[in-house]
Formats: structure tokens, C-alpha cells, sequence
């Protein structure tokens, strides 16, 4: 990496250990020269011990300390008297020849005791004497060094809790309010352009005009035309909304923010507000700029909404900061802020207003066409097939994200490479969508002769209904090998539709239902093996039923929030008596399917037998076998393979 990329390498980082260590030196310090060089305190001496040393002329000098203590030191003669070998020698076992040897602790009236050692001294039984002033300051320092530790320990902690090294000094105790947005200029190189986001042309048509505005503002504002505030960008996840942002960031060539919205949550009150703050002065200081929030909802929630205790929020202060920064009475020039979330249902009104988001971009699933230009984008890096045909893969991943696609292209890198390949082919690709959608093949799963019927005639009852269902999704490939947690599996090219009418779901759900019902045709009983199929076909209904007013009973009535704002009710927006008529409904649906589904088989019950047969013999089948038994499906709709379900 270069310099300009990395403008500090070398840049020193915090060791926690560096502090334990500087405080076992300040311990080793304080015990040297508390103890005046040596480790070991010297031998505490009595007054009248300390008289007849003197008057032995033992003691070579005395210093008084505070006109209340003494250290003695021995001659060299005394040294070698049996009775000081005690302390000739200091914690080490070395010879301790300089002293001091002994303390006398209280030398009783400082004038008489002065006049003593004169007297000594004048003997020639002393050889010297001091009297000096003793600073306490190592004993000062020592008391206090455990609240130094304290706040050394409180600092660590705070800077770890403060998500330490965050861009706009985050990382320091004091800096905590501080934003922690990423900054993206021209000393960073982004590499990701509009180039790289295949699809979402209306999405980046919009994106696209945001980063001109930025670059040639005199083309809109000679037409009187004011920068947009704001842009969100709404969607499923993996649908590419971050993905633009990236592309953004490369393009507009101007200073870019970049964090996510739980950035601004923090334990300590205040904090999310000061770093709003903070995030906006730094743009407006680099204006013109880009500020990105992703996952806006950790922030933008609804107020009030969830706090049932009336108590002070901070994720709610956090949004009345933003909501003023974005469009207050200090306007913001030329900084424009884009934002992304799968949830703009709980976001509050105040955000989604004009002036604020002026613009809200629906980052769609892609539709077939664009799913073949993002297959493009993530085959460039992998070493395929020669004539990989992209539209045919396009059509095998309905209902996929440009993330799923991705891992599709991944996957099947994958199993080449655990095949050994040294392409990665149509297959790999159809078996990695096999995975993705199904899960992992678990061919050692044991499975009883008697459990694989039951499983083989659910999968051919399966096939059957949906053969013989105009409406039904197409049937290409069934299995009965457990992939996943199911114990089989059928795999369809559902169509793609933009509306769908009451006798297409009717027939996807008789369908659905066509594995209970051949287990009830071919054993007279059923099992828990189409709890998936119930759950299917139990919110299939509902819908029909409560959101889309398809019921004739119910009648032309949704019960349906598209504000998301329901959710925190707790009553349900229809009376008890809708409520039982509702359950009948749905009953009645699934049921009348159900006998539908049983009619189908019971006429073709023959098939659905060889069906099954086939079926327990290869473990796979695919539409050529239900051909050869039923003969070619008798409707028009066209028939692709593929392993999407």
C-alpha cells in the first residue's frame, strides 16, 4: 500500500500490557527509595542499645531526621562483632558495608540528644553527625497510588467502550461524542464504480443525478433548481443498496461519510446526539459532501412507538438531532445525505418528509434481464465454461437478490473445485442453486424402506398436481434424497408475475397440498411430512382472505398496514366475529384444494404409482420421466429447466 493510501504506517498502537508494566516499575521504584537503596528496612534499635553502641564507639555516624528519628552507621570495626552479623548482610546476601545499619525511632528531646553525640563526638566515639529535613513524599505517592491505578484501569476500559481509533477521534475518553463515520476522499482509492452495479438502472439513473448535481451544479441551478437534501434508498436485503453507495462514494469525487446507523447508540446519554452533531459539522467544513447512513432504522424508528415506560430515550434523542441537522434553521449547503434500510415501514414520518428525504429510491429484486447483467458482473473473476449461457442461468434463480447471485457464482467455484475441475460448468451452477435453495444432501441420512415410500409417493403426488394444474408452477426436477431438513424436495419455475389472479393461487396451492393428499389417496393416512406444505398453504390463504380481498365472504376489505405501524397494536383491526369468519375461510380454501387435489390423483392414480416407483429407484427424476408417464403437459405455458423452487 502507498504512503498516500496509508498516510501513517507506522503509527503506534496502544498496549494495555505497557501500562501493567509502568506500574510494576513505579512499585519497584517506590520500594528502593523508600528503603534507601536497599529492599531491606533496617534493624529497628532501643534507646539504651543505641547508648551502649556509643559509648563503645561502634557507631561511625548518626543522621537525624525531622528532629524525631535516627539512622546509625556502624564503623568497620563494628562490622565484624558477632552481635551486628544481622545486619551486615541485605535481602540479596550482599555485604552491606555502606549503611545504614540500624533506626532508632524516637530520639526523645532533639536538643539533648544533640548535645549527647557533641559529647561523643568530642570522645572521638563518634566520628559524625547530621541533622536533616526528611521529605515524605514516597509515602504521599504510595497512598495515593491506588487511585491511580483505579483511574489508569477506568481509562482502558472507557477507550475500548468507546470503539477506540474511530474515525473523528472516537477512540479517546474525552472524544467519545465524536463521530465515528469513515471518510472517503481523494486520499482513498474506492474502486467500485456504477460500471460494477449491473441492473437498477431507475435506481441509479436517480443515484447518478445526485453526484452530477455535485460535480456540475450550474447545469441545475441556472434552471432555479435547489440540491437535493437527502436520497433513501429502500429495498430487500441484498437487493444492492450499499452496493450504490459504494458506487457513489467512487464516483462523486468528493468527501464521503460512511457509517451505519447503530454508530450513533452508545450506553452514555447524549453521546448518539453529540455525534450527530459532530458528523454534520465535520461534512459542512468539506462541503461539498456526501454523508451515507446505513440501516438508518437502528435510529430512525417511529417515536414513541416502543417506549411504553415515558422514560428518556436516546435512540429517540438521536433522531430529534438528525431530523434538525437534516433540515433546521441552520440549513445545510451542499452536504446531501443518503441512507439505506429494508424497513422504511417503521421509520418515522418527520425522516421521510420532503426537505429531508426529498427522494425515496425502491431498490427492487431483480427481474430476469437483470439478473443475467449481475450474473456478467460475478462471472468476470471465475474461470467458466466456454459459452456459458448467462440467460439460461438468469432463468434457473427467480426471486434471487444480486447477494444470492453472488453466492451462486461462489458456490459453484466451489463444487468445481471439489470435483476438480478446471472450469466451472452449467452444472456446478444448477447443483450450487440446489444447494443454496434446498440445502446440503444428506445421502447417509437413514432412512427406513417404509419411510422412503411414504417420502417418494408425497414428492409424486407433488408432481402429479402440478402437471396436471394449469396455473401451477412447472415441475422440473423431484428427489426424494434429505437435502437440508426436509426429507425430499420438488423444484418449479414459478413464473414471473407482476399481478396474480385467484385461479393461479388456487392452483399453487392445490398443488402445495398434492403430497398429503397422494399419502391419503395411496395409504388411506397421512403424516407429519407436509408441515412445510400446511405452512405454505396457511399464508397462501390468509392472504387471500385478509389482505387481498380475493374472499367473496369477506368481501372487498384489506386488513393489510403498509405503514408497518400495526405491529405495535395489540388489537386486531376487525371484531371477533370477522375473526371466526376469517378462520372459516381459510379452512374452507385449504380444505376445498385439498378434495381437489385427492380428485386429480384419485383419476391418475396409476401414474402417481409408477410415478413413485421410478422415483424410489433413481432418487431423481426429472421432467423427461413425468412425460414419459403422463405425456406432454396439456397447456401452452412453456416449461424451463431449473432448479429454482
Amino acid at each position: 500500500m502507498s504512503k498516500e493510501t496509508n498516510p501513517s504506517p507506522n503509527k503506534f498502537k496502544f498496549n494495555p500490557w505497557l501500562v501493567y508494566l509502568l506500574v510494576a516499575g513505579i512499585f519497584i521504584f517506590v520500594s528502593i527509595i523508600s528503603g534507601g537503596g536497599s529492599f531491606q528496612e533496617p534493624n529497628k534499635l532501643s534507646t539504651s542499645k543505641f547508648n551502649e553502641f556509643l559509648n563503645n564507639g561502634e557507631i561511625a555516624k548518626v543522621e537525624v531526621y525531622n528532629k524525631s528519628e535516627a539512622q546509625i552507621f556502624l564503623t568497620k570495626e563494628a562490622l565484624t562483632i558477632e552481635k551486628h552479623k544481622a545486619v551486615t548482610k541485605d535481602a540479596f546476601g550482599r555485604v552491606n558495608d555502606k549503611g545504614p545499619h540500624y533506626r532508632l525511632d524516637n530520639i526523645g528531646n532533639d536538643e539533648l540528644f544533640q548535645k549527647k553525640l557533641e559529647e561523643a563526638k568530642t570522645e572521638n566515639k563518634l566520628a559524625d553527625y547530621n541533622f536533616l529535613v526528611k521529605s515524605n513524599w514516597s509515602e504521599i505517592f504510595i497512598s495515593l497510588l491506588p487511585i491511580l491505578i483505579i483511574v489508569v484501569i477506568w481509562i482502558i476500559i472507557m477507550r475500548r467502550m468507546s470503539g477506540g481509533g474511530a474515525g473523528g477521534g472516537g477512540g479517546q475518553i474525552f472524544n467519545i461524542g465524536k463521530s465515528k463515520a469513515k471518510l472517503f476522499d481523494e486520499k482513498n482509492d474506492i474502486k467500485v464504480s456504477f460500471k460494477d452495479v449491473a441492473g437498477l438502472e431507475g435506481a441509479k439513473e436517480e443515484i447518478q443525478e445526485i453526484v452530477e448535481f455535485l460535480k456540475n451544479p450550474e447545469k441545475y441551478t441556472s434552471l432555479g433548481g435547489k440540491i437535493p437534501k437527502g436520497a433513501l434508498l429502500v429495498g430487500p436485503p441484498g437487493t444492492g443498496k450499499t452496493l450504490l453507495a459504494k458506487a457513489v462514494a467512487g464516483e462523486a469525487k468528493v468527501p464521503f461519510f460512511s457509517l451505519s446507523g447503530s454508530d450513533f447508540v452508545e450506553m452514555f446519554v447524549g453521546v448518539g446526539a453529540s455525534r450527530v452533531r459532530d458528523l454534520f459539522k465535520q461534512a459542512k467544513e468539506k462541503s461539498p459532501a456526501i454523508i451515507f447512513i446505513d440501516e438508518i432504522d437502528a435510529v430512525g424508528r417511529a417515536r414513541g412507538k416502543n417506549n411504553f415506560s415515558g422514560s428518556n430515550d436516546e435512540r429517540e434523542n438521536t433522531l430529534n438531532q438528525l431530523l434538525t441537522e437534516m433540515d433546521g434553521f441552520g440549513t445545510n449547503s451542499n452536504v446531501i445525505v443518503l441512507a439505506a434500510t429494508n424497513r422504511a415501514d417503521v421509520l418515522d414520518k418527520a425522516l421521510l418528509r420532503a426537505g429531508r428525504f426529498d427522494r425515496q429510491i425502491y431498490v427492487d429484486l431483480p427481474d430476469v434481464r437483470e439478473r443475467k447483467e449481475i450474473f456478467e458482473v460475478h462471472l468476470k473473476p471465475l474461470k467458466k465454461q466456454e459459452g456459458l449461457d448467462t440467460e439460461f442461468l438468469a432463468k434457473q434463480t427467480p426471486g434471487f437478490s444480486g447477494a444470492d447471485i453472488a453466492n451462486v457464482c461462489n458456490e459453484a467455484a466451489l463444487i468445481a473445485a471439489r470435483n476438480n475441475k478446471t472450469a466451472v460448468d452449467k452444472q456446478d451452477f444448477l447443483d450450487a442453486v440446489d444447494r443454496i435453495v434446498g440445502g446440503l444432501e444428506k445421502k447417509n441420512k437413514i432412512v427406513t424402506a417404509d419411510e422412503k415410500r411414504a417420502i417418494a409417493v408425497h414428492e409424486a403426488g407433488h408432481a402429479t398436481t402440478s402437471w396436471m394444474l394449469e396455473h401451477a408452477a412447472p415441475l422440473v426436477k423431484v428427489t426424494i434424497v434429505p437435502r437440508g431438513q426436509s426429507l425430499g424436495a420438488a423444484w418449479y419455475l414459478p413464473e414471473e408475475r407482476l399481478i396474480v389472479r385467484p385461479d393461479q393461487m388456487l392452483d399453487e396451492m392445490c398443488a402445495t397440498m398434492g403430497g398429503r393428499a397422494a399419502e391419503k389417496v395411496i395409504f388411506n393416512t397421512i403424516s407429519t411430512g407436509a408441515l412445510s406444505d400446511l405452512e405454505k398453504v396457511t399464508k397462501q390463504a390468509r392472504a387471500m382472505v385478509t389482505v387481498y380481498g380475493l374472499n367473496e365472504k369477506i368481501g372487498n376489505v384489506t386488513y393489510y398496514d403498509s405503514s408497518g405501524q400495526s405491529e405495535y397494536n395489540f388489537s386486531k383491526p376487525y371484531s371477533e366475529d370477522t375473526a371466526i369468519t376469517i378462520d372459516k375461510e381459510i379452512s374452507i380454501l385449504i380444505e376445498n384444494q385439498y378434495q381437489r387435489a385427492i380428485k386429480i390423483l384419485e383419476d391418475n392414480k396409476d401414474k402417481l404409482l409408477q410415478l413413485a416407483d421410478i422415483l424410489i429407484e433413481k432418487e431423481v427424476i426429472f421432467k423427461d420421466d413425468l412425460e414419459t408417464i403422463f405425456g406432454k403437459r396439456p397447456f401452452n405455458a412453456p416449461i424451463e429447466v431449473t432448479p429454482a423452487e
